[in-house]
């Protein structure tokens, strides 16, 4: 379903056609009952919703996902999820505001829960040889001194891992600490992983294993590649979410900045996918509704 904006208003102009869409992904072997799994239902027509004939629980395509109790037409879910997904750098919620024609707090809470729906749940172990770096998100306080610590106030810490020619792995930490970065590392990458390469961090020092090697280039004496070894991959996925942040975001919370990395991760490990707005459609449709309340809760 490889498609531009023309293409998906042609073919999802109306929400009776965005309805067949997710009843054929939700159902593509015939429509189930949520409630008894029975095959066995009548169409209603009229309320776009099925009765079971067996257990007489009446649903909707919708029900028990994230379109559910929606007052968005579906076909305006549609091209904020296209627009979400086709977005290299994202789309903020001001402009999917003025986009699809919805006021600021439901353009934010609607890129939220697409955002949700986004989180890969576990995730395929990296291997081979991977790269590791962790990068600070968020605005500089001015006036706070120099040095590192000085730096690091008023920022968000993240971590990635990515596998050369594969998929990245990013996430939001409290601290660099040595704990944290091994456990990350461990948690996302195969126990037989060759190559890790990371920076002269000391808080990586000891990852290595028996049949893992850990190499280190060193930023500090202006180290950037030495032959195989290097951190650029995982850098230019930072360069994109600092670039989205600038662009798009201009400021991303710290309490809602996993929703920002799952959004990026996925958009990246689905960079060749043709097919990225129907699996993203399937994903949500797997997904169970986020409410506002919940979102906006410290």
């Amino acid at each position: 379903m490889d498609m531009n904006i023309m293409q998906l208003m042609d073919e999802f102009g109306t929400d009776d056609k965005c309805r067949d869409m997710l009843e054929e992904l939700r159902w593509p072997d015939g429509v189930c009952c949520p409630h008894c799994e029975s095959k066995k239902v009548s169409r209603i027509k009229a309320r776009g919703q099925f009765d079971c004939d067996e257990c007489r629980y009446q649903f909707s395509v919708t029900s028990g996902t994230i379109f559910h109790d929606t007052h968005l037409p579906l076909k305006k879910w549609f091209v904020a999820i296209y627009l979400t997904v086709e977005a290299k750098k994202g789309i903020s919620a001001n402009q999917m505001k003025r986009t699809i024609g919805v006021s600021y707090k439901t353009a934010w809470y609607l890129c939220h829960r697409i955002r949700t729906a986004m989180t890969e749940m576990n995730p395929k172990k990296l291997s081979g040889t991977v790269e590791v770096d962790e990068a600070y998100i968020g605005g500089e306080m001015k006036g706070a001194g120099r040095g590192k610590g000085a730096y690091l106030q008023n920022k968000s810490t993240v971590l990635g891992i990515i596998q050369r020619g594969g998929d990245v792995r990013l996430s939001k930490i409290s601290k660099a600490a040595r704990r944290t970065l091994h456990a990350f590392i461990k948690g996302h990458t195969h126990p037989k992983t060759k190559l890790i390469v990371t920076d002269e961090w000391p808080a990586y020092r000891g990852i290595a294993d028996h049949d893992t090697r850990h190499a280190v280039i060193n930023h500090r004496r202006k180290e950037y590649v030495r032959g195989d070894i290097h951190t650029n991959t995982i850098e230019n996925v930072w360069s994109l979410l600092k670039r989205s942040v600038a662009g798009s975001y201009h400021k991303i919370s710290d309490k809602h900045i996993d929703r920002y990395l799952d959004e990026l991760e996925w958009r990246f490990n689905n960079r060749e996918n043709p097919y990225l707005f129907r699996d993203t459609l399937t994903k949500l449709l797997g997904s169970s509704n986020l409410e506002y309340k919940e979102l906006i809760a410290a």
